[in-house]
């Protein structure tokens, strides 16, 4: 299994989606409880929500399941979220806070730094090669991380998660026409909750390459389950009717941002990773 499928456009935006993979490898994947094998935590029915809603789109997805190494935390293992419970780069818990291995099955330092260079390596190795091609093209990439996660998760937050949860790390990662373009679009779609940098303010892919002097603009939406699934429990099956009133509102967001690019200062070519 390729740890990583790209699909290239001609696009300014880049659409990042690094949770809805659900590979795991045998020899991990025999090493899980009942908990871990049932790997709830995926981004379910992510890339399907944003295929073929931008034309000329670039995707760049992960296949692998985070349970192998979250392509979304820090590689050095620094926490984003300090003071609050969270999951690691290779997540030895759900996010229940319950044990997804067999008893002394956990990974240790060395298998973690393997898996690292194995699987989260190269999905950010075909991220930054692709946000690279596409700010050749325009002098210019928005990079746009899609994910998803239950609207009821206590022991990650309290209460109801809203709908549209848009995270840009305070306004740091984008120019704030970017954001404002897509927390507008969020706040006018009928029927759906919004937030700006709530409990989710852009993960550690927002974070990293987000640059918005050197032209890399990185903004994060996490959707509530609940707006395109139907239920958010197992078997986490795409509720048709839900997704495609949810899409109507996320093409809006991603045509605006191919809008907003092309008013953005160009610098060309820039480097995109640190």
């Amino acid at each position: 299994m390729k740890p990583v499928e790209i699909f290239a456009g001609d696009s300014p935006v880049v659409l990042g989606v690094p949770h809805a993979g659900t590979f795991i490898p045998d020899d991990i994947r025999a090493r899980l409880n009942e908990t871990g094998l049932a790997i709830a935590d995926t981004d379910w029915h992510v890339d399907r929500l944003y295929s073929n809603l931008l034309p000329g789109a670039n995707m760049v997805c992960a296949t692998f399941h985070r349970y192998v190494i979250d392509a979304n935390r820090d590689p050095e293992g620094v926490s984003l979220y300090p003071g609050q419970n969270t999951t690691s780069l290779c997540p030895v818990t759900d996010f229940d806070g319950r044990p997804i291995y067999l008893d002394g099955e956990e990974p240790g330092a060395d298998e973690i730094e393997q898996r690292r260079k194995t699987w989260h390596a190269a999905y950010h190795e075909a991220l930054a090669a692709e946000i690279e091609r596409v700010q050749e093209l325009h002098g210019i990439a928005i990079l746009y991380d899609c994910h998803s996660i239950r609207s009821h998760v206590p022991f990650l937050f309290e209460g109801t998660l809203p709908d549209f949860n848009i995270g840009t790390n305070g306004g740091t990662t984008c120019s704030p026409a970017v954001e404002a373009a897509i927390i507008a679009r969020a706040r006018a779609a009928d029927g759906y909750t919004s937030v700006l940098n709530g409990r989710f303010k852009g993960g550690w892919t927002t974070r990293h390459y987000g640059r918005p002097e050197t032209g890399v603009h990185a903004i994060q939406m996490e959707l509530a389950q609940s707006t395109h699934l139907t239920t958010e429990a197992a078997p986490f099956a795409y509720d048709m009717a839900k997704a495609e009133r949810l899409r109507v509102h996320l093409k809006e967001m991603l045509d605006e941002l191919a809008r907003v690019a092309g008013n953005l200062p160009k610098t060309g070519a820039k480097e995109t990773t640190r």
